[in-house]
């Protein structure tokens, strides 16, 4: 097995483990010695990977989160359409907001996740009579939108561009 392949498997051993992994386990594994694994660590680590060194071996921590305001307009209809699209790409739906000429920015926390997620944020809308908010701002309203990478971040815009939803992003 070549050098990079290793390091490759590493990290996906890493990214499975909710324990540490011990050098000399990742060792036994690759058939290698736990000085191989050493500098295989360091090598990563110096790749920008956030890997740990603790007393019982290694643990990965996820990158922080990316995100991205999306600036968006679609009719009332549309809303569970437009979530589902940036939900579908692997988005997460952190908040809607306005900026209103008298008020200023009105934002609210939405924690969207799932179509799950979304199916109980439209029937809380349609069974209390209430009206979202773009609904001030003439159908123009924003999404801050998280993920895990930029290239899902790309691809929410594009679906939403695909859609024609997206105006502009932040």
């Amino acid at each position: 097995m070549k050098k990079q392949q290793r390091q490759e498997d590493i990290i996906k051993i890493l990214r499975s483990s909710r324990e540490p992994v011990s050098g000399t386990a990742l060792a036994e594994v690759f058939q290698v010695s736990r000085q191989s694994i050493v500098q295989d660590i360091a090598l990563l680590k110096a790749a920008h990977y956030n890997i740990i060194s603790t007393n019982k071996g290694y643990i990965i921590v996820a990158p922080p989160p990316r995100e991205k305001v999306f600036k968006v307009y679609h009719n009332h209809e549309q809303i569970s359409d437009e979530l589902y699209t940036i939900i579908d790409a692997g988005g997460f739906v952190k908040d809607v907001f306005i900026i209103h000429d008298i008020y200023g920015k009105i934002e609210v926390d939405l924690f969207l996740a799932t179509r799950e997620d979304v199916d109980r944020f439209v029937i809380g809308l349609e069974e209390k009579k209430t009206s979202p908010l773009m609904k001030l701002t003439d159908k123009y309203h924003y999404h801050t939108v998280e993920a895990t990478s930029d290239r899902i971040l790309q691809l929410v815009e594009k679906s939403l561009q695909e859609k024609r939803y997206l105006i502009t992003t932040t």
